[in-house]
């Protein structure tokens, strides 16, 4: 275990008090979490100290050669009035393989849960209590090597910050328009896109403007290579139900191995309904669209949880979803993983940590 030392604030924040108007990413809490690690010594000098900004050399690693990893988790606050996370060892070891792809140090899944949950304990008074609100958790990992040699890091940190927030998208639970993508490409096979680095991100950006200028909550990716499998949402994984049967993008490593994702198969299956990872190419997609054998479509992450899709672009055509309305088994999702995070119906898969 971890020696984590506790550096208290002078004064402490207001909290808000108008959980209605939380946004997302936008409100931090009083503290944060540290741990440095160096080559010689491992991991070591974790702390929790008042929240603030960084001194940083200027010639950081991570800031001239993307030498950072970031994972997202949430607090809940459960019906009877406790806090909860959702399968956080899941966050740990996705982190873990994540830096192992950037060449960054990895912290052990028992030293990334002690630091997460130590915080949350701390801050527990700025979980929110409204519902659909939650405390987002924000982990990351960078190189702090002071030189322009590009190589692997000798020096890093582990950090985590933390967030109340409402919904990710404005519309909230509503079904949201998203933009198949025909000419940027986020990852390849090979590459980083199973990995969960700021590059990734940064590299859809563009894309994702020219969505949001045309009115698109998202972007929806095609593999890198061939240009025509179904990949991935910008910020989420996504699950197409097409002739009764649910499609969803193999992991072929290009694409990040979702929590929520892998959370949706278990309670799809667990419920009865055949749930197929292959494969999916944009004209199969479209042909569903066109011929109506697509039945519904959503997205799923941490973020948003589960996200449904109305309408679909793809070139010159546009496709209403389900008729632009929440499909049944979208909703049942949405319900379920959010019944079982907030503790409002059992948890029948062991997947929550009471803090």
């Amino acid at each position: 275990m971890l020696d984590i030392r506790v550096e208290k604030c002078a004064q402490l924040k207001e909290k808000p008090a108008d959980e209605t108007k939380l946004g997302f990413g936008k409100i931090f809490t009083d503290y944060m979490a540290m741990v440095d690690w160096d080559r010689e010594k491992g991991w070591h000098d974790a702390r929790i100290v008042p929240f603030g900004n960084f001194s940083m050399h200027p010639a950081s690693t991570c800031l001239h050669y993307g030498a950072e990893i970031f994972e997202g988790l949430k607090a809940y606050r459960r019906k009877d009035g406790g806090v909860q996370l959702f399968r956080p060892w899941e966050n740990a070891r996705r982190m873990m393989n994540s830096a192992e792809r950037l060449c960054l140090p990895q912290l052990p899944e028992e030293d990334f849960l002690q630091v997460v949950t130590t915080l949350v304990k701390m801050e527990e008074d700025w979980v929110p209590h409204l519902e659909g609100t939650s405390l987002y958790i924000r982990p990351f990992t960078f190189g702090t090597d002071e030189t322009l040699g590009v190589h692997a890091v000798e020096h890093a940190a582990f950090c985590v910050i933390l967030s109340p927030v409402g919904s990710y998208y404005k519309e909230g639970i509503n079904p949201v328009g998203i933009m198949i993508e025909d000419q940027d490409v986020r990852a390849v096979r090979g590459g980083t896109g199973y990995a969960k680095c700021g590059g990734n991100y940064a590299a859809s950006n563009r894309a994702g403007e020219r969505a949001e200028r045309q009115g698109y909550s998202q972007v929806l990716w095609l593999d890198g290579v061939e240009r025509k499998y179904i990949e991935e949402v910008g910020a989420m994984n996504v699950m197409f139900k097409i002739s009764g049967e649910v499609v969803t993008p193999a992991l072929t490593g290009s694409i990040l191995p979702g929590v929520t994702r892998k959370s949706c198969i278990d309670v799809l299956r667990g419920k009865g309904y055949n749930v197929v990872e292959r494969l999916l190419s944009v004209d199969e997609l479209a042909a569903a669209m066109e011929n109506g054998t697509l039945e519904e479509a959503w997205g799923c992450g941490t973020a948003a949880v589960i996200s449904p899709i109305g309408k679909l672009a793809y070139k010159d055509r546009t496709y209403i979803v389900n008729g632009g309305e929440i499909g049944e088994v979208t909703h049942m999702l949405y319900d379920t993983l959010t019944g079982i995070q907030w503790g409002k119906i059992e948890d029948p898969f062991g997947w929550t940590l009471r803090i």
